[in-house]
């Protein structure tokens, strides 16, 4: 069988997104994990913190360091990580477990510093970024049409409002990588094993408020 452009064959004879390049633990987190929709405050600051360290490197070199990033910034806590001082940066900037960039370090703690104010004001980080959720697409997701539509109109207006509201590294590339991730959007290309699981799983989510 010929398969549409973007999807790879995979020794379970199962057909995926082409991004995994057929590694093991990138395989396990397109299947298990990427477009699967999430609704935890904690779990979707990780998510904007991790895409923010993402840039200008590769998902995987995060993925891998993901259980270290957890650790060293108390497992993505917003109060915690608001209370941050010099002395956090400090020990950040010395872990080798981490990606050691000084603005990406800062940035997170000034987002938990936002975050917090967002929560008092909104009640939910996951509420707030849900009523952002774009419409679902009328046509079928082939790659030509990912690669067509790079940046999700819906991400850039919220990337827009947060920068306002004082965020960093949380430009449209970035929210688009979030969105994707936390399944705002389901971008599993059509033919992908997941695409369907991923489309049940967004049916029967409960939009938080």
């Amino acid at each position: 069988m010929t398969l549409a452009p973007g999807l790879i064959d995979q020794p379970d004879g199962r057909p995926r997104c082409f991004w995994h390049g057929g590694l093991t633990d990138y395989v396990a987190y397109h299947d298990d994990e990427w477009g699967r929709p999430v609704a935890d405050d904690t779990r979707l600051f990780e998510k904007i913190c991790l895409e923010g360290f993402q840039s200008g490197l590769s998902w995987l070199t995060i993925l891998r360091k993901r259980e270290n990033f957890r650790a060293a910034f108390a497992g993505f806590d917003i109060p915690t990580v608001a209370r941050f001082g010099e002395a956090d940066v400090a020990r950040l900037l010395g872990d080798a477990g981490i990606v050691r960039h000084r603005g990406k370090i800062e940035a997170a703690i000034n987002n938990a510093r936002c975050a917090e104010t967002l929560l008092e004001r909104e009640g939910s980080l996951a509420a707030y970024i849900w009523r952002h959720e774009p419409a679902p697409g009328a046509d079928a997701l082939t790659l030509e049409t990912l690669r067509a539509r790079t940046i999700l109109p819906e991400a850039a207006a919220l990337s827009k409002t947060l920068r306002k509201a004082g965020w960093r590294f949380v430009g449209p590339t970035t929210v688009t990588a979030m969105f994707q991730a936390a399944g705002l959007v389901n971008d599993h290309l059509e033919g992908c094993i997941c695409r369907d699981a991923v489309t049940a799983a967004r049916a029967a989510f409960t939009r938080p408020t």
